[in-house]
Order: structure tokens, then sequence, then C-alpha cells
């Protein structure tokens, strides 16, 4: 069995209980009646980008930039699921800090809804944050050990004020049964949690305060195979109950072929390939995403379908610095197939057939 029938998409199935969670009842309704949620809570992001500078060395020299993200832009409809793939250091968790107004935007538009996020700076931006919110790669890390439970998944609505004190465990209780776990685990501190369990409260924590957008980077990369099922299963089931809309962020394919509506492929600080699942998986245009697709680990023997029958070369070396990215296509470097013009001028994202988008001058 290969992790792609592992997960099964996990649309009409259970989340499970398998890492120690309750039986993942509990209410799906919204508890703050914010009417705009369902029909406004749809992501754009235009041209965004997130450069550092670094430390004058010299006098006589202009500090290093870091092109962390360089020009990114993509639309995430509302109720959907949008991911973001590439190798380690492409850009894809600086995008989700920016988003959340975690990292400084050095150019670009974020709207939410009605909301232009990116404009927004101290009092109005702390009240935003409660249309969107974040789950963190690492459970353990991302809860604070010297609370409880309960404490950290309340946590949120005593900072942003919302309802009354007395009203607020209530909420926290509904969350837990919402994402599988028992009221009597709510004393518990996060190190008496497993890491699915622990995934599950950072889960809590995000959905407390009602958000329309969930933020999700890497959430099941630090876990084993069938916790990975019962988390994306309680994704898809919460979608489904609450309307929400997600931004996943991941570098298992298996992971993103399973849960995402759209994908973009980053590779140092851009978008080079974006489309829908089928599109992407079935007919994948750019050669960074037919090698990504070629370095999927299969079983000996396993049926290749679509565009894997014929597996491109797998890459080799390391993606150029963002602090000094070449001229003309970065990728080129690394391309088995480039050219001269790849070398020299820079592509741009554009449509092929049906909302497939891709950065290349050899796709017609």
């Amino acid at each position: 069995m290969n992790r792609g029938d592992k997960l099964n998409r996990g649309r009409d199935a259970g989340d499970g209980g398998g890492d120690g969670g309750g039986n993942g009842s509990g209410s799906g309704n919204r508890s703050d009646g914010n009417g705009d949620r369902a029909a406004g809570h749809a992501l754009r992001v235009e041209n965004l980008k997130v450069h550092f500078r670094g430390a004058r060395r010299s006098p006589f020299r202009r500090p290093a930039v870091v092109r962390a993200v360089d020009g990114v832009s993509f639309q995430v409809g509302a109720g959907k699921t949008f991911g973001l793939v590439g190798e380690s250091g492409c850009g894809k968790t600086t995008t989700a800090l920016a988003l959340m107004r975690l990292a400084p935007l050095t150019a670009g538009r974020i709207r939410l809804g009605r909301r232009v996020i990116s404009d927004l700076d101290g009092e109005a931006l702390r009240a935003a944050r409660r249309h969107f919110q974040m789950v963190f790669q690492d459970p353990y890390s991302s809860l604070d050990p010297r609370k409880r439970a309960a404490d950290i998944v309340r946590e949120p609505l005593d900072l942003m004020g919302i309802g009354a004190p007395a009203e607020r465990r209530g909420r926290a209780l509904e969350l837990f049964a919402q994402v599988g776990l028992s009221a009597a685990q709510a004393a518990l501190f996060p190190h008496q949690f497993s890491g699915g369990q622990r995934q599950r409260i950072g889960l809590a924590r995000a959905l407390a305060t009602t958000p329309g957008l969930i933020v999700c980077d890497e959430p099941v990369s630090a876990l084993d195979v069938a916790i990975q099922a019962q988390i994306l299963n309680l994704l898809a089931r919460l979608q489904r109950d609450l309307g929400l809309t997600y931004l996943f962020i991941s570098h298992d394919l298996g992971v993103v072929q399973n849960i995402c509506d759209d994908i973009a492929v980053m590779y140092l600080g851009r978008i080079v390939e974006q489309a829908s699942r089928a599109q992407l998986f079935t007919r994948p245009l750019h050669p960074y995403t037919q090698a990504l697709l070629a370095a999927v680990p299969r079983m000996h023997g396993a049926r290749d379908g679509g565009s894997r029958r014929a597996r491109p070369a797998r890459l080799a070396g390391d993606p150029p610095s963002p602090i000094n990215p070449p001229p003309g296509c970065h990728f080129a470097g690394r391309c088995p197939r480039a050219e001269a013009q790849c070398r020299r001028e820079s592509p741009k994202l554009r449509s092929i057939a049906g909302g497939h988008l891709v950065a290349c001058h050899l796709v017609d």
C-alpha cells in the first residue's frame, strides 16, 4: 500500500482516534455569527516579495539581500485548499509567515475577503488576526509547555477579548470535542500528549477565533504516516463542516495530492507552475515539477500512471543562492533541457490551457 492509498484523500473518511484522541465528534457550528465567512474569506496574493537585508560588511559595498520570496501571486477560492510545494529553502514557509504578517513585507498586496491585510498594522492588524490563523509544523515546540491544554486553546480568546470569560472555558471544551479530544484531557500539559494529539491541540487553538483562513505549514511532516492520515481526514472534515479555506504548505507530494484542490510549485522564491491537482499530477509541464514527481519513492513493481511513465532524470546539485540568483531562469543551471534563452531571459508565469500556469520558455 502506498501513501496515496493510505491517506485516501480523506474527504469522506473519518479522522479516527488511533493517536489517542476522542471520537472526532463535536459541534461544527460557529459561535460568533460572522456572516461573511462563507463568501468573503478568499485569499488573493499579488506580487508578494520578502527580501532580507544582510549586515553591511564594508562601507564601500551594499549589504547582501536575500530574496526569499520574489514576486509570488496566487488566489485561493473560499472553502478550497491551495498547496505550496517545493524543496527546502524555496520560500514556502516565508510566504506563509508573510501572509500571517509574521515576516516583513518588502512589496506586494494580500487581500483576505474584503480586507487588505497587507495595509494593516497596530490595533487594526491585531483585530483582523481573528480571521486568519496558523497551524505550525512542530506540534510540540508550538505549544507552551507550562500551560495546560485548555489554557492553550483558550489563549487566543483571552488575548483578543472574544466572549465573556465564563464562556471561553466552554468554547475551549467545545473545540476539544471538535478535533477529537476528550474534556478529561483539557487539564493535561503538552508533554502528556502524543504527537498527533498535540497537533489536534494546535488545530483547536487555530479554530478558537473562528477564522476563515487557516495556514497549515507542513502540519503532518513530523507525524507517522497513520497519524498523518488521521490529521488530514480531520482537516478535511473541518473544512467540509465549517467552510474553511486552507493554504497548505508541504514538501510531500503524496500528502498534497490527497488534500489540495490547486497546487503551486515554488523554486527559489518564485512560482514556476500552478495548476489543479488533476492537471499537475497527470500532466506536469515544468521540468522542475517533473523532476519532483520523479523523485517520489514507489514500491517496486508499482504501476505508474499518466505522465509518470516516462520518468525524467533526477535533479543534481543544489539550487543557486537567493542572495545572488543567476540571470534568466533560476532553474536553468539544473535543467537538463535548458537552452541559451533560458540562461538569458527570465520566463513569465503564463497560462497554457484550462488555468494551467507555467514559467518555462520550452513549454508551448
